[in-house]
């Protein structure tokens, strides 16, 4: 039932966007941010501590060439023995340049293509390092110049006589390929196992989600696993308030739909008692008024009271059929005790009580004593079900049977086990139903011809309360013409 409301419910359609779904979105968005900004944080960081590293090793190694270099008299004696330099350019991927020069450029010792210190240095102090970043063309590698981004301290030094002192600048510089594989790798070792947590964590809440969610999973499958005319409140007693928020609120849109029901079932169960009453009052009247009439006396009266007389008769039959059929309705079925009795009993039963109407319209009617699958025809059929209503459904066969065989037609009823079933049979000899309208002829108000007084409802009454009883119904042609018409009952216990 739910299914079929919701596709009509605005805001309730089959396309909206699922709520677990929803959920976990802007859930694990934010860990994804998160985890976005603690990895620039924490390469960032990396990259600080690898210059801190890379700045000291520097500020060092600028010092240790600078002891290098000693003043002589008025000149410079430069005590760097060649194999130093091939162990400090012996790395193609971590290169150190270095470069001696004395201002305002003069070249020394070293690589002349030395990126100069920034021009925001004026008045530099003697024996401190002064860091910055700058691009060295490297030509030592290949024939086509290349450029290194690299990590450069420049150290100013004086030397020279006291009266005429002069300055020197010492510089070392160190690739950053170095200073980004550090940072890149501390990202590494930390983005692994934070990666691992944030798993951890969508796992967890993806869990607890589902966990969250189960009460509305449940309340869906309470709903959906009704039957149509189950009104019945829904208990979820251990469900989180907000699911019981939305359970009471179903319970009373629940009540509201069974007091409409009932009240719509109220009110024609009570018309049609009330119709009951003069529509019989009117049948008696004219069946005395023709009885008192004749013919001969004034056959136009005698023709109108016979009119009336066959309208009053059918606005009673359609006044009980509708009764009948309020009675089979799913909450009136529901609300009828069910009990075991014997099926073979009650069609003979329901046989011997239609006989008259029978013999009256000039049909044989009959039940038929043959033997079953697994025993005598005498043999008791247990079922379970309402009786008074599986009575009404088998009245109802033999009644549409009698209106519709027509005179000189026989009607046999019998009642017999077959395998785990109790099968009841009316079969009559008259016309018959097309096969085209087998199915068809179930449907309320529908009629296979225009013959007889009936109103639609005889067959609908029948698959209504077999259906409501476990059965099944169904119509078989028979040869060379006639109708058959098998109700089929689980057999009880």
């Amino acid at each position: 039932m739910l299914r079929r409301l919701t596709s009509r419910l605005p805001g309730l359609t089959p396309g909206t966007r699922s709520l677990h779904r929803h959920l976990l979105l802007w859930l694990l968005l934010p860990q994804l941010v998160l985890w976005l900004a603690a990895a620039s944080f924490t390469y960032q960081l990396a990259g600080r501590y690898a210059n801190q590293a890379i700045d000291a090793s520097l500020t060092t190694a600028s010092r240790a060439l600078a002891r290098q270099v000693k003043p002589s008299g008025s000149g410079l004696l430069i005590d760097f023995p060649r194999a130093a330099q091939d162990i400090i350019e012996a790395d193609p991927d971590d290169r150190v340049y270095y470069m001696v020069s004395t201002p305002p450029g003069e070249f020394i010792l070293g690589n002349s293509q030395m990126p100069q210190p920034p021009a925001d240095i004026t008045d530099p102090r003697l024996g401190q390092p002064y860091l910055y970043d700058g691009v060295v063309r490297d030509k030592s590698v290949g024939d086509t110049p290349r450029e290194v981004n690299v990590r450069v301290v420049a150290l100013y030094l004086a030397y020279g006589e006291p009266g005429k002192p002069q300055r020197m600048l010492v510089q070392v510089a160190r690739s950053r390929a170095s200073r980004e594989e550090l940072a890149r790798q501390i990202l590494i070792d930390t983005a692994l196992p934070l990666s691992l947590l944030i798993v951890l964590m969508s796992v967890i809440v993806w869990g607890g989600i589902r966990g969250g969610l189960a009460p509305l999973a449940r309340l869906r499958s309470v709903v959906e696993s009704r039957a149509i005319n189950d009104l019945a409140p829904i208990r979820l007693e251990a469900a989180p308030e907000e699911v019981r928020s939305l359970a009471l609120a179903l319970n009373t849109l629940l009540a509201e739909v069974r007091d409409n029901v009932n009240a719509q079932k109220r009110f024609i169960s009570d018309a049609a008692h009330q119709l009951r009453t003069p529509l019989a009052g009117l049948k008696s009247q004219t069946e005395l008024a023709l009885a008192s009439a004749t013919v001969h006396a004034d056959p136009e009266l005698h023709a109108r009271l016979q009119r009336v007389h066959e309208s009053a008769t059918r606005s009673a039959h359609l006044v009980s059929q509708l009764l009948a059929l309020a009675r089979a309705e799913p909450e009136a079925a529901m609300a009828q005790s069910r009990t075991r009795f014997d099926l073979q009993r009650l069609a003979r039963e329901v046989a011997a009580e239609q006989v008259p109407r029978a013999l009256a319209a000039g049909i044989d009617l009959g039940s038929d004593e043959r033997a079953d699958d697994d025993g005598p025809s005498d043999a008791p059929l247990y079922v379970m079900g309402n009786a008074m209503l599986i009575r009404e459904a088998l009245v109802n066969l033999v009644d549409n049977a009698i209106r519709y065989a027509g005179r000189g037609a026989s009607i046999t009823v019998s009642a017999h086990a077959q395998g785990s079933e109790a099968v009841v049979t009316v079969e009559d000899t008259g016309p018959g139903v097309p096969d085209s309208e087998h199915e068809h002829i179930f449907q309320r108000f529908v009629r296979a011809t225009n013959e007889g007084n009936g109103c639609g409802l005889g067959l609908a009454i029948v698959k209504e309360i077999v259906e409501r009883s476990s059965g099944s119904v169904t119509l078989q042609s028979v040869k060379p013409q006639g109708l058959r018409v098998i109700v089929r009952f689980p057999l009880a216990g």
